[in-house]
């Protein structure tokens, strides 16, 4: 006997009872093939199966579906059911009319929305380079001893597992002082940046400023909390901190290598904002998106550990594994971790408990400390390749900002001094690059030297060969 749990596929179908049931029932399946809800080769329940659900006879529903049949729209064959059938599967349905194509403008989306072979874009790591065994293991391991209740609605916070890990390899790695009551896992960086902006509004916080040069949409993100969005200058040695002033309630940094600049906050401009913080009571937002991969220098610590009770510290997964894990984490100063959780609790009670108790485990295995340092090697190598090739191709162009992190900042030479007119020529030639500009906001008076934002560590190993002969090509002085 069929129970009702293990009586097959569900349909869903409107149905109006009464005289015409058949006729309403032959239609709601023609629109459901017609509209692609139910694709070609789909297998419909059997005639007794649906004729229960519906709360219908089964010869009403054995008949509109030998009438469909007549009609093409269905085949029947023995051993085989009822299917929908072939021929009628639709054509591609139009686009909705408020869906767009991305905006050639977003410096992370490749012009026009298209596929071009060559992504030199900055912002994404080697996809190619994520541990799937090492991953996979972990999750096993994870899934093991993980309890029931570990996996049902869990902390706003995160995981305990998870910010113990990370309180540890924080402090170990980066100079963090924290406690793992005082970290919050975020689903992604971009909504800890939206977490902390709506938090600082509920708190009185009106102002933020933002360098000069930074990730467009963390400026987006920020206005939309109901924050004013201020700009704050940059100069070789990194945000002029020493312009903060009292009408700001708080600043957003990237200390330890400054995002797309590419260089490090001067000594002398941390200690500035750190007296800022004090002495106002701002908040110093530190967003430490790539400090795990240095090459030339040694690691810059978090700002954050010079005035814990003042910085909240951002981190990511993002560069280190993949983005698609979207995991982030904000250590969080104890005057504001109420806000954040509040704001965390209502954005999405809190982010995937699997891939957290994986990434923990992960961590406490010493397996995410393995793949930073592979990954550390492979940039390190990609980077020097790239300054290399530019240095016998293109040597009147500078390559700066390239002691850490994942991506290089070429300085153009006069006759390359148009930075839209380059993008264009790289883009028909299938390589997709950023001109700095698209890092800064479209009022900023000071547009300074043209120049390109390369992300070398983007490419998989079997297209950076390629990348890199056709940037050379494209930069490389007339004969």
């Amino acid at each position: 006997m069929e129970s009702w749990a293990d009586a097959g596929s569900d349909l869903f179908l409107e149905v109006t009872p009464g005289p015409g049931v058949r006729a309403s029932l032959e239609r709601a399946l023609r629109e459901a093939v017609r509209t692609g809800r139910l694709a070609a080769g789909s297998r419909l329940p059997s005639s007794r199966v649906l004729a229960r659900d519906l709360g219908l006879a089964r010869n009403t529903v054995a008949d509109a579906y030998g009438q469909l049949v007549a009609e093409g729209w269905l085949t029947a064959r023995q051993g085989s059911g009822t299917r929908v059938a072939d021929q009628a599967e639709p054509g591609p349905p139009p686009p909705p009319r408020l869906l767009r194509r991305p905006d050639p403008g977003d410096p992370f989306e490749l012009p026009g929305g298209l596929a071009l072979p060559y992504n030199l874009r900055p912002g994404s790591p080697d996809l190619s380079l994520f541990p799937r065994g090492a991953w996979l293991a972990a999750a096993r391991r994870a899934l093991e001893s993980a309890p029931h209740q570990a996996l049902g609605y869990t902390d706003p916070q995160g995981t305990p597992e998870l910010r113990r890990a990370l309180a540890g390899s924080l402090a170990r790695t980066r100079g963090v002082r924290t406690d793992p009551d005082l970290l919050v896992v975020c689903t992604g960086y971009t909504q800890a940046v939206g977490l902390l902006g709506r938090a600082l509004a509920a708190l009185g916080g009106r102002r933020i400023a933002v360098e000069a040069l930074g990730f467009p949409d963390t400026r987006t993100g920020l206005r939309a909390t109901g924050l004013a969005v201020e700009r704050l200058p940059l100069d070789g040695h990194g945000a002029r901190t020493d312009l903060l002033g009292r009408g700001t309630d708080a600043v957003l940094l990237t200390p330890a290598h400054q995002f797309p600049a590419g260089v490090p906050l001067h000594p002398d401009r941390r200690t500035a904002a750190v007296a800022w913080a004090r002495s106002t009571g701002g908040v110093v937002v530190e967003d430490d998106y790539d400090g795990e991969f240095r090459y030339d220098r040694q690691p810059v610590g978090a700002l954050q550990g010079l005035a814990p009770d003042h910085v909240v510290y951002a981190g990511t997964a993002s560069k280190s594994l993949v983005p698609g894990l979207r995991l982030a984490w904000l250590a969080v100063p104890p005057p504001l971790l109420e806000a954040v959780v509040a704001e965390k609790r209502l954005a999405d009670h809190h982010s995937p408990v699997l891939d957290q108790l994986t990434l923990a485990e992960l961590i406490g295995s010493g397996g995410y400390d393995r793949q930073v340092r592979r990954a550390r090697l492979h940039y390190r190598r990609r980077r020097d390749r790239l300054a290399a090739e530019l240095a016998r191709h293109a040597p009147d162009v500078a390559v700066t900002g390239i002691a850490a992190g994942l991506h290089a900042v070429l300085e153009l030479p006069p006759r390359l001094a148009d930075e839209e007119e380059l993008t264009a020529r790289a883009a028909e030639a299938g390589v997709a690059l950023t001109g700095l500009d698209r890092f800064r906001e479209a009022d900023d008076p000071d547009r300074g030297r043209p120049a390109l934002v390369v992300g070398y560590g983007t490419p998989p190993d079997h297209a950076f060969p390629g990348a890199l002969e056709r940037l050379c090509a494209l930069l490389a002085p007339p004969r």
